[in-house]
C-alpha cells in the first residue's frame, strides 16, 4: 500500500497545537489504496510532546539532539516509510483534501518531483487571509522562484512542500540552518526537478505570538544575509552540476 508521510518537527513547549494538527490529518480522505503516517520528530529529548499525541499506530514519535527544525525534519525523514513526504509545522493544519491533491498532482505529472499548495493564514482574531503572492496553478519555474526570492517576495509557503521521498533524500533532506530551511529545500528541489503549484490552499498557517518566527531574536539581518547566501550557493551548485532528478524511476500508483 502506498503511503504519504507527513513530517512534523516539534520542540518541548511548542506542542500545544499538535492535537489540532493530528485532527486535520485524521480527517483527510486519500485516493483509493493510499494511507498516511505522521512522523513527529522532537527537536530535543524531553519526550513531553508525546503526551498530547493520540494512541494511533499511524503516529510515529521520536526524540533527538537539538539542532533546529531542519535537523529534526531530516531525522524524521530517515524514519519515513512513504513514497511521498509532506511537511507540516507543529502549529499548522491541513485543509480538507490537501493530501489527496498532493498525491493526485504527482501521479498526474510524472515528470515532476514535487508540488506545493496555496496557503491560508489564520490570524489571531480567528479570520483567514490568503497568501499575498500565491501563484496560479501549474508549473513552477526554478529561475522565477529564485527571482522572486531575491526580491523578498517568495510566492509559496515552503512548509507546504510535498515531494517524492527519493528526491528529498537525494538532496540530503532539510538543511541544518537555524531559519529558512524549508525555503532552502524548495529552492533545491526546483534546481533539479520540475514542480507544480496547487492553487487550492493545502494548509493553514497559524499566526500567533508564540510562533518561532514571531520571537524578537528570530530575525537578525546579518545572519539572514548569510542564510540567503547559503540557500543561493546551494541552488547555484546544484544547477551547475547538471544533475536532474528522474521521477520516472519512482512512479506512483
Amino acid at each position: 500500500m502506498p503511503v504519504i508521510s507527513v513530517i512534523t518537527a516539534v520542540f518541548d513547549g511548542g506542542h500545544g497545537f499538535l492535537p489540532d494538527a493530528y485532527q486535520s490529518i485524521a480527517e483527510q480522505t486519500l485516493p483509493p489504496g493510499w494511507a498516511w503516517e505522521w512522523v513527529v520528530q522532537e527537536d530535543g529529548r524531553s519526550g513531553r510532546p508525546a503526551a498530547v499525541l493520540p494512541s494511533d499506530d499511524r503516529v510515529r514519535y521520536a526524540t533527538g539532539g537539538r539542532g533546529g527544525a531542519g535537523v529534526a525534519r531530516t531525522l524524521g525523514l530517515a524514519r519515513a516509510q512513504g513514497q511521498i513526504v509532506r511537511a507540516l509545522d507543529a502549529d499548522d493544519l491541513l485543509t480538507t483534501g490537501a493530501l489527496a491533491r498532493d498525491i493526485q498532482t504527482l501521479i498526474a505529472n510524472p515528470e515532476s518531483g514535487w508540488c506545493i499548495s496555496g496557503c491560508l493564514d489564520l490570524l489571531p482574531d480567528g479570520s483567514f487571509a490568503a497568501g499575498p503572492y500565491d501563484p496560479p496553478a501549474g508549473p513552477l519555474d526554478g529561475a522565477w522562484l529564485r527571482e522572486q526570492y531575491e526580491r523578498d517576495q517568495f510566492p509559496v509557503v515552503s512548509t507546504h512542500l510535498a515531494a517524492r521521498t527519493p528526491l528529498v533524500q537525494a538532496l540530503g533532506g532539510w538543511p541544518a540552518l537555524p531559519a529558512l530551511e524549508a525555503l532552502a529545500l524548495v529552492l533545491a528541489c526546483s534546481a533539479v526537478s520540475s514542480g507544480r503549484m496547487i492553487a487550492e490552499p493545502g494548509g493553514v498557517y497559524r499566526k500567533h505570538a508564540d510562533q518561532t518566527t514571531a520571537q524578537p531574536d528570530y530575525h537578525r539581518e546579518a545572519e539572514f544575509a548569510a542564510l540567503r547566501r547559503s540557500s543561493l550557493t546551494r541552488l547555484d551548485a546544484l544547477t551547475a552540476s547538471g544533475w536532474r532528478y528522474s521521477p520516472e524511476k519512482d512512479a506512483l500508483q
